[in-house]
């Protein structure tokens, strides 16, 4: 059967905004690249189970000048493109790096890595959004040129025991929170990194009770132990996702699990390449395939619904490539690379 995978851009050169892309997991094909939404820089889309669609934009004061940054709501159940939005809020000074969704207390989140701060929204029965809560990252700023300049919370999301995880570049920080129904963040633990980690994605493993941090900055993958009663991370090990020798810029992006636990993912940009590691029964890395991802600048890619598959965009070359992924040995061997998608930047598959 074929499955719909949402995508977000960013608009610099030849994106409109959000657009959609269809897997044909018979022919082993990525097809129907279809434009869903006007949107400027929706660069992280989220979707309620409600098939609300919400993405990451900002408008411009033609007055003015001003930027102010928010988020759109589309309603998934439409097919009649593009969307118009049913609902929107641009109540922050830039446009945020990251959204997500919370179904049980009817929440979004975003990050916004440029103004440093946090926030959560309360989505009424009707769409209307209003504000929750707001909280600014706190700490001492990295040592590397891309931290001097404040805060940079760049993922926020819920935890498996439903608290909500931040990830701070700048600081070198995860925080952990308590979230109310109403919205409200009660902090819980701090977790510092090394200076100049850079964390900038993170994905839990439930069972083994471990989460997986990537540094974007330092390109390594961190193992965390996770204390789930009591809210806390602890850094057990490192791992780099380049090769020893690499010299030029790298800038380490999404992670990705297997649902079994066995693999994690990593994407690099600059290197361009998937990193493949396996995990053991106790949440340890291996790595075991580096491969190309046949583009410029990775940011992020997704496990099709059975997993058999694994899409990653490439940013700047416009493109999307398909992998054949082997549940066994956790390798990916690659489709498919030349289907067009323009800045692409995240992949998200459509309930």
């Amino acid at each position: 059967m074929t499955e719909t995978y949402l995508i977000g851009t960013y608009t610099r050169r030849i994106s409109k905004g959000v657009y959609q892309l269809e897997l044909d997991p018979d022919n082993q094909k990525l097809k129907n690249l279809e434009f869903v939404g006007s949107a400027i820089d929706p660069t992280y889309v989220a979707e309620s189970k409600q098939k609300r669609i919400y993405a990451i934009t900002k408008v411009r004061d033609d007055n003015n000048g001003n930027v102010t940054g928010g988020f759109y709501e589309w309603d998934g159940t439409n097919d009649n493109y593009p969307l118009a939005p049913i609902a929107g809020i641009h109540d922050q000074e830039t446009s945020p790096a990251y959204i997500a969704v919370d179904d049980a207390r009817k929440l979004v989140f975003t990050a916004n890595y440029h103004a440093g701060i946090i926030s959560t929204y309360k989505i009424a029965d009707n769409g209307s959004i209003s504000l929750a809560d707001r909280i600014m990252d706190k700490g001492t700023l990295g040592f590397r040129k891309e931290q001097q300049d404040g805060p940079h919370p760049h993922y926020i999301d819920l935890t498996p025991d439903n608290r909500v995880v931040v990830v701070d570049l700048g600081i070198d920080k995860v925080f952990i929170y308590d979230v109310s129904e109403a919205g409200k963040l009660t902090p819980v633990s701090e977790l510092q990194m090394e200076d100049g980690y850079g964390p900038r994605h993170i994905t839990f493993d439930e069972k083994k009770q471990v989460a997986y941090l990537v540094g974007e900055l330092s390109s390594n993958i961190a193992v965390l132990d996770y204390d789930a009663k009591n809210g806390q991370l602890s850094l057990r090990n490192i791992l780099s996702t380049i090769p020893d020798d690499w010299t030029e810029h790298n800038g380490a992006a999404a992670v990705r699990q297997s649902s079994d636990g066995k693999f994690v993912y990593v994407s690099n940009r600059g290197n361009n390449t998937i990193a493949v590691f396996s995990s053991d029964e106790k949440g340890d890395l291996k790595l075991i395939q580096r491969i190309s991802t046949e583009g410029d600048f990775p940011r992020d890619f997704n496990l099709s619904d059975d997993e058999s598959f694994v899409i990653c965009l490439n940013q700047n070359s416009d493109n999307a490539t398909l992998y054949a992924r082997d549940a066994e040995s956790g390798k990916l061997t690659m489709l498919q690379k030349d289907f067009a998608v323009p800045e692409g930047v995240s992949v998200l598959r459509k309930k």
